[in-house]
């Protein structure tokens, strides 16, 4: 049996040293040039772009799945931009591009920036990338650079980030500083992880030729020969590997089986909150035509608040679902500065997470010794710094600011999103759902049938009330925040402060706080003794700004304030799902055997029912998980690499459930 991938720690990473010839860098570590000072973008083309055929196989690419193209060694982008600016000239108007490259010493913004400056010509392409540059943090950060490429930066040590990827290759640049300057890189680990990512038929070129990548190659299945390499460097080595090895990683967990991918030109969206929405957007940017079907409006449930705030609460001690959760905020940051760069729906004034005990306090501390991050993401600051922070003074021991979260507009986001093309709206209430030969027939309450080729169900706390999901359980929780006119002489805070509850800053002058925590509660009635929770909630957090509304008149009772209630759903171990429906019954069959010994694993892989999905549990947290989440459905229905690590992924199959109960013998 093979053990289960170890995910390394979440840290940041190291810059590299580096000094300049004109915009050119070259590697104080490694003692090497990122690339030729004569001629890069030259060299590039001959090494990756025209070894690997690209011209003719973007130009007859057939699939409706992206090509994809993986690289080890991100370097400053150049290999990437210019296989972009490839596909650009060469590719059908409807195909797409899926880049992935690997880096253990990512370039600060500044650095990535003067590199670039060295090709003009590419300033299009290397514009895009800056914009969206992510901090030097350990994981998968995926950016959309148009609506047709995708790249996904896997920072990391390559042999790791490769031993996680979920997903297949179709074109290797090997790249990275030479064997004989970077050992670490160059071992069989990582011939083995290519192959086992590789697609039937995935080429590689490289510019070296020395015997341990030769070796290591030919031990891993591929063939290479030799080719003339560029410049004064004589020869390098280009190949395939027709059949790659099977996916070993499975041997553990046979459940997470992922369903073979299949046709889908329509799919049906069930659900129009912040989940269903987002999932439809993501689908549409691929060309899908999406239909959205909702019961009641856009953004009638939890996604329905005036705001919501964009922010995480990371276990001081990492595991996976802090990992999910941190990598989906780094996620909707960008996805919302790509949505939305004139911030119209949502507003990056940051969240600070005070320490109003000396529990708490203890608590983020050992998450900041656990934890090594930039202060980019995250920073400790003490009560002295806290009041210019939030514009006011607290009671705060200390507290934990995220300076790219901050908050959103929930229902104006679900509006813009299903706006897009390719997305149609329609009102009603699904009541079953039923397999066919082919497709999905959706029967609505009115008598009206729709059929989709699949459909993802993401419809909140009525997730499982389908035939198909009703094994999947779900956790009602109430939550009812509270509004009220700010006086002309009274300003709330500057950033989102959350303690038990949070309080962003106020809109169009209007402060909003809250919410409510009533698990197992599904009403929607705006309650007095809520108001006053929230209040309460409000004097201990910000004790300032309670005593300044009372001092301008304001009478702190329910009786002034607005409020609404909605009702969010939660999953037992409070991590969303986010993948395929499986067929309950045939996994407690197929794996009875956990129930005896969880060490027996049979050989099979699980069921699920073909083009049946679900994102839901999102909780309280849904901003910094649900576009995620979508992106997770999306890339598996589309056989693309997924945005997070293999285990990531498993951790967020909503077949989990069904395999702990059996270990537990439930």
């Amino acid at each position: 049996m093979t053990q289960r991938l170890t995910l390394p720690p979440l840290a940041a990473l190291t810059a590299p040293s580096l000094s300049w010839n004109a915009a050119s860098p070259y590697s104080e570590t490694f003692e090497d040039v990122y690339f030729s000072r004569e001629n890069g973008r030259a060299e590039t083309e001959h090494v990756f772009i025209h070894a690997n055929r690209l011209p003719d196989r973007f130009s007859h690419w057939p699939e409706a799945r992206p090509f994809v193209i993986g690289e080890t060694g991100f370097g400053t982008g150049l290999n990437m931009l210019c296989a972009w600016a490839c596909f650009e000239r060469h590719a059908p108007a409807k195909a797409r591009l899926h880049l992935l490259s690997t880096e253990k010493f990512p370039l600060t913004h500044e650095a990535l920036a003067q590199a670039l400056e060295a090709w003009p010509e590419l300033a299009s392409y290397s514009s895009a990338l800056l914009a969206q540059w992510p901090a030097a943090v350990s994981g998968i950060h995926r950016l959309h650079l148009t609506d047709r490429v995708t790249l996904d930066l896997h920072f990391g040590d390559t042999c790791e980030r490769l031993a996680l990827l979920d997903g297949q290759v179709d074109a290797w640049f090997l790249d990275g500083f030479a064997p004989s300057k970077n050992p670490d890189m160059w071992q069989p680990e990582l011939f083995h992880s290519m192959a086992a990512r590789s697609r039937p038929g995935a080429t590689f070129a490289t510019f070296t030729c020395a015997g341990v990548v030769k070796r290591g190659l030919k031990a891993a299945g591929f063939s290479w020969q030799k080719v003339p390499g560029f410049g004064r460097k004589r020869e390098m080595l280009a190949g395939q590997i027709d059949t790659p090895p099977p996916d070993g990683r499975r041997q553990q967990t046979p459940w997470f089986t992922p369903p073979a991918a299949q046709p889908a030109a329509h799919i049906v969206v069930i659900g129009a909150g912040l989940a269903g929405a987002s999932m439809a957007a993501a689908l549409a940017r691929r060309g899908l035509n999406v239909s959205v079907i909702e019961k009641q409006a856009i953004g009638a449930g939890g996604s329905g608040n005036q705001q919501g705030a964009l922010y995480v609460k990371l276990a001081a001690q990492t595991n996976d679902q802090s990992r999910v959760y941190f990598s989906g905020l780094l996620y909707s940051r960008r996805w919302l500065e790509m949505l939305d760069p004139t911030h119209q729906l949502w507003h990056n004034s940051g969240v600070v997470q005070l320490a109003l005990s000396t529990k708490e306090a203890q608590r983020q501390q050992r998450f900041l010794d656990a934890h090594a991050l930039p202060d980019g993401l995250l920073k400790a600051e003490n009560a002295g710094s806290l009041g210019g922070i939030i514009g006011m003074e607290v009671d705060a021991q200390s507290a934990l600011c995220y300076p790219q979260a901050g908050w959103v507009k929930p229902r104006k986001l679900c509006e813009h999103l299903l706006s897009q093309p390719g997305i149609t709206y329609h009102q009603g209430e699904v009541i079953s759902l039923a397999e066919s030969s082919q497709s999905w027939l959706i029967q609505l309450a009115n008598g009206e049938t729709l059929t989709a080729d699949q459909v993802v169900i993401a419809n909140a706390q009525q997730a499982n009330r389908f035939e198909q999901t009703c094994e999947l359980p779900l956790q009602t929780v109430r939550g009812q925040v509270s509004s009220l006119a700010l006086p002309e002489n009274v300003e709330g805070p500057k950033s989102v402060v959350c303690a038990g509850g949070y309080v962003p800053p106020a809109v169009d002058g209007v402060l909003t706080f809250g919410a409510s925590f009533m698990p197992n509660n599904a009403t929607t009635q705006v309650q007095d003794q809520d108001h006053l929770s929230n209040i309460d909630e409000l004097r201990r957090t910000l004790p300032a700004l309670a005593s300044a509304l009372e001092k301008a008149g304001v009478d702190l009772t329910p009786a002034n304030l607005d409020g609404r209630a909605a009702v969010r759903a939660a999953s037992p171990d409070k991590s969303p799902y986010a993948g395929p429906v499986p067929k309950a019954e045939a996994w407690q069959q197929d794996y009875a055997l956990l129930r005896k010994d969880a060490t027996r694993v049979p050989a099979v892989a699980g069921q699920h029912y073909p083009g049946l999905w679900i994102s839901a549990a999102h909780g309280s947290r849904g901003l910094a998980s649900a576009p995620l989440c979508a992106e997770v459905i999306a890339s598996r229905i589309c056989d693309e690499p997924m945005p997070l690590e293999a285990p990531l992924v498993d951790h967020l199959h909503p077949g989990r459930r069904i395999i702990s109960a059996l270990i537990r013998a439930q």
